[in-house]
């Protein structure tokens, strides 16, 4: 199974939601969990916009690398620039990778205005990182 770590600055939204969409979406062949370099706590509003997908986040918490059971991963994805920055080194054959999404978690405007940014950053996540790990979990299996 691949096992992947996505990294975020606070680990409130786009790690959040980055781990809920892999773990639903490719359960049994990707593990995934998620951290920040500096841990804040889960922002509701990413709570709610992937339940609307019928993903239960609400039991995920912010967590550090410090925090994580001592995993060798596969694969480490920055979500964020200031993640990438500040991405610790891994040792042994992890990967790393940078897909870098708005945060969400600092749009202004209605709640409605606000929602529709949480929902464009999912679902661009989406998009992006269910079919980069599809190709991965190819290439994981043949070596």
């Amino acid at each position: 199974m691949l096992k992947v770590l996505f990294l975020c600055t606070e680990n409130a939204c786009r790690s959040q939601m980055a781990e809920g969409l892999v773990n639903h979406f490719l359960a049994g062949k990707v593990k995934a969990w998620s951290a920040g370099v500096r841990p804040s706590r889960i922002n509701p509003l990413a709570v709610r916009v992937m339940a609307e997908l019928g993903i239960d986040i609400s039991q995920q918490w912010s967590k550090s690398l410090d925090d994580l059971p001592d995993q060798n991963f596969d694969l480490v994805i920055t979500v964020c620039d200031q993640a990438r920055e500040q991405c610790p080194f891994f040792s042994g054959p992890t990967a790393k990778l940078h897909l870098g999404f708005p945060d969400p978690g600092r749009a202004a405007g209605t709640e409605a205005e606000i929602l529709a940014v949480f929902r464009q950053v999912r679902d661009a996540m989406r998009a992006q990182i269910l079919p980069l790990l599809q190709e991965k979990i190819s290439q994981f299996s043949n070596s």
